[in-house]
């Protein structure tokens, strides 16, 4: 069963209330992997009918983190990109449904590396990455309201 992971407010990627943002929402299909389904809007274009490179490394960047942030919005697991390694194998499509997957590799303690991929509804690879991430220290928002700190868990219509 797919569980909704929480979105922010703020996120370019998963900020339903970002105005400039993708404003994706994240399902963990199984635990360590997660996915998306994503919508290019022509906001996004690099090169004339194409994403722009950063917004896809910033796609593949979220997907690795979200793999491990598990699927609890009370007690997610923030982690930060310590490396970010990205293979574009084609152009990004615009305005053409398109699936964001990410997966766990290792989970070491407080390091960790995921991967992640960009494909078409054929499943065609457009762009994959694999991270390595570090924890962010528990104390940096350890007692913070995550409503109050921009995070919070979407209503079922966000889906």
């Amino acid at each position: 069963m797919e569980l909704q992971q929480a979105n922010s407010r703020g996120c370019f990627i998963c900020g339903l209330e970002n105005p400039v943002g993708l404003h994706l929402v994240f399902y963990e299909e199984r635990p360590g992997e997660v996915f998306a389904n994503v919508l290019l809007e022509p906001k996004y274009e690099g090169f004339p009918g194409m994403a722009h490179g950063g917004v896809v490394a910033a796609m593949l960047d979220e997907a690795c983190g979200r793999a491990l942030m598990g699927s609890d919005p009370q007690n997610p697991r923030f982690m930060y990109t310590a490396r970010l390694e990205i293979r574009y194998r084609h152009h990004v499509p615009l305005n053409q449904p398109l699936r964001l997957q990410g997966k766990v590799l290792k989970d070491r303690g407080r390091l960790a590396t995921a991967a992640a991929s960009l494909v078409t509804t054929e499943g065609k690879v457009l762009a994959e990455a694999e991270a390595l991430l570090v924890d962010v220290p528990e104390n940096d928002y350890q007692g913070v309201d995550l409503e109050s700190f921009g995070w919070k868990v979407y209503p079922e219509e966000a889906k």
